[in-house]
């Protein structure tokens, strides 16, 4: 059989018809087909093995080979002379004055590649944890130096690994779904003040309090099994049929996979049905007991809890305020403490498989240095921040399950919320809270108040993020600020793209950006930080007198800050055309900025050119465009 010909330096029907088509498409055509194809080029080589990327690597090397073997004179010297032009500018952006260089804009340097400006790889490793880090971030985020050690998480069995892969079609349904398989197990209830639900919510948003809720073994008579109950139904197939019944879209091959994988590994279900055959009535219950440890384990040492050592079966009320306690059938319905040791697994069963243990409320600080324990407690941030930090060499399978990840994060939040707004008010008077006025300006100035129905006052200091007190602290800094100084010289408004380099390297395999709020959150912060320096430190504007900037988030999750810089040297009329532009750059003198405009700034496309566009509704745009060109 005769070898293929080359194509190179051949025109061929295909090509020909590839380059009419590339000719006649607009700006934004090319662009959204550029990010079209990077998209699934991060996508592919994501799930490739390293001996496929050597071979993809290879074939690159010999292609361009070829390529450069075969080009003409006039080809070369071109190719040469852009590589000579993005080095020259490289270089000469490396060591640009940036002194009021926002006043001398020049196309010529790629401001986005100087070294003030870059964040790096995700390659800075923790020497304590393997933890993951960028160079700016602070050293103890991760482990609080040395002084959190936790036992690393177990890799999930078949098939529970193969459906967290998102490879397959079933593994890809299965993570879009995520949140409805885990509610088909959960063993307690998910209860908040307002769960947000809207059309479009990549997020997992609530308001107000998270309660767990537990009930009892079984039900009532002539009431269906729900969520602990259904494990004790007749036989598996019952079972199964019940919790798809409860959970729409959910595939009864999956389900019983997952069945079968709990029944076999998780410890909490077994130690429920153990405890079971020892009722022999309704009025006996089983206890779980918050803080107790298997004989002759280390207190900070985590195990898989078994019947005989973190539970019993009881009548009467031998339980204290923080013990889980499921009757064998009742009506009561019990709310599970957020420091229980198995608030996080009987919860989120998928992503603590085998029921083993969350935050303990004891846990103790080590010595980094000699590994010995030490009287301060680890608290609930760091222990989260340790769960949630990407190893080297490591595989973090809870990063893995988009929307239920998002649950969980947020679930966990609300816990170190929780843990901190009860040391303040178990802490009142080391705070100094008999100090401030208002009780007793509400006491003097009102004379209908009566001091016994006032109740207990709980003070929340400014150091609590968000309090009032907290507020309006900050409101009066702003507001000095303007009386001292006057009004700000710069409103600056900075919003995360999705699309950063620095977010797409660290998606896992099918994963977006909306599936990782975590990765978001921390190249955001990153370049926030950048972005501060390159303003307050570098003087891009001028010498800086002071500045202040808020967070904010999007419906989609994505961060965006609105910062206020106030100038030594005001800037004057004459000036604002320097730093302001309402137009959009000259494709050929200033393609990066061209391109950055056309892409961020300008909505669409949608309509005929992308009817999948999310501001598309019945074939039209929300957004009204596009829209007439109206003279002035």
């Amino acid at each position: 059989m005769p070898p293929k010909r080359r194509a190179i330096d051949r025109s061929t029907p295909q090509a020909r018809k590839r380059r009419a088509l590339r000719a006649s498409e607009s700006d934004v055509q090319r662009a959204l087909r550029l990010e079209n194809l990077r998209v699934h080029a991060t996508e592919t080589r994501s799930s490739e093995s390293s001996d496929q990327r050597e071979v993809r690597l290879e074939t690159d090397r010999i292609r361009t080979n070829q390529i450069r073997s075969s080009e003409r004179t006039e080809l070369r010297e071109r190719r040469l002379q852009n590589v000579r032009i993005n080095t020259a500018r490289s270089r000469r952006t490396l060591h640009a004055d940036l002194n009021l260089s926002a006043f001398h804009y020049d196309s010529n340097n790629d401001y986005s590649l100087h070294q003030n400006v870059v964040i790096g790889k995700m390659d800075k490793i923790c020497m304590y944890c393997s933890a993951l880090k960028f160079k700016n971030e602070t050293r103890g985020m991760c482990c609080a130096s040395g002084k959190v050690k936790l036992p690393e998480l177990h890799s999930p069995p078949e098939p529970l690994s193969t459906f967290l892969s998102a490879v397959t079609r079933v593994s890809k349904h299965f993570l879009e779904n995520i949140r409805k398989y885990n509610s088909c197990f959960q063993m307690t209830s998910f209860v908040a003040t307002n769960i947000v639900r809207e059309n479009y919510m990549p997020t997992f948003r609530v308001q107000g309090q998270i309660y767990h809720h537990a009930g009892s073994l079984l039900p009532l008579p002539d009431a269906d099994h729900k969520f602990l109950q259904i494990y004790f139904m007749a036989n598996s197939d019952e079972q199964i049929e019940q919790r798809c019944h409860y959970n729409a879209g959910t595939r009864r091959e999956i389900v019983g996979a997952l069945q079968g994988l709990f029944d076999q590994h998780n410890e909490l279900v077994r130690l429920f049905k153990t405890a079971i055959q020892r009722m022999p009535a309704d009025d006996y219950a089983v206890v779980i007991r918050a803080d107790k440890r298997p004989v002759g384990q280390h207190e900070r040492q985590f195990n898989a809890p078994t019947i005989d050592e973190v539970a019993i079966v009881i009548v009467g009320e031998e339980f204290e305020s923080r013990d889980i306690i499921l009757h064998r059938r009742s009506g009561d319905i019990q709310r599970v403490s957020e420091t229980h040791l198995s608030y996080d697994g009987l919860q989120y069963p998928i992503l603590f498989w085998r029921g083993g243990d969350g935050y303990p409320f004891n846990i103790k600080m080590i010595n980094p240095q000699t590994g010995e324990g030490t009287n301060k407690k680890v608290s609930a941030m760091n222990y989260y921040s340790y769960r949630l930090m990407i190893r080297q060499n490591a595989e973090n399978h809870i990063l893995k399950c988009r929307q239920l990840f998002h649950q969980y994060i947020v679930d966990m939040y609300a816990k170190i919320e929780t843990e901190r707004l009860l040391y303040i008010r178990l802490n009142q008077t080391e705070l100094r809270s008999e100090q401030y006025i208002h009780l007793r300006d509400a006491i003097v100035n009102d004379g209908n108040v009566n001091p016994n129905e006032l109740g207990r006052m709980a003070i929340l200091p400014s150091t609590f993020t968000g309090s009032p007190r907290h507020m309006h602290e900050y409101a009066q800094d702003a507001m000095t600020y303007v009386r001292a100084y006057g009004r700000p010289d710069l409103f600056v408004t900075f919003t995360c793209n999705p699309t950063w380099n620095e977010i797409k390297e660290l998606l896992l395999i099918g994963q977006s950006s909306s599936d990782r709020h975590d990765i978001t959150a921390r190249v955001f912060k990153q370049k926030l930080k950048c972005l501060m320096d390159f303003i307050i430190k570098h003087h891009v504007f001028g010498e800086t007198r002071c500045w202040m900037y808020s967070i904010e988030w999007q419906k989609r999750g994505l961060p965006h800050a609105h910062i206020l810089v106030w100038l030594i040297n005001k800037i004057t009329p004459d000036q604002i055309d320097q730093i302001i532009s309402a137009e959009i750059s000259d494709k050929h003198i200033d393609p990066n900025l061209f391109d950055v405009v056309t892409k961020n700034m300008i909505h669409g496309p949608c309509g005929a050119f992308n009817n999948n566009s999310s501001c598309m509704s019945d074939g039209k745009c929300t957004k009204r465009y596009p829209r007439e060109k109206i003279g002035f």
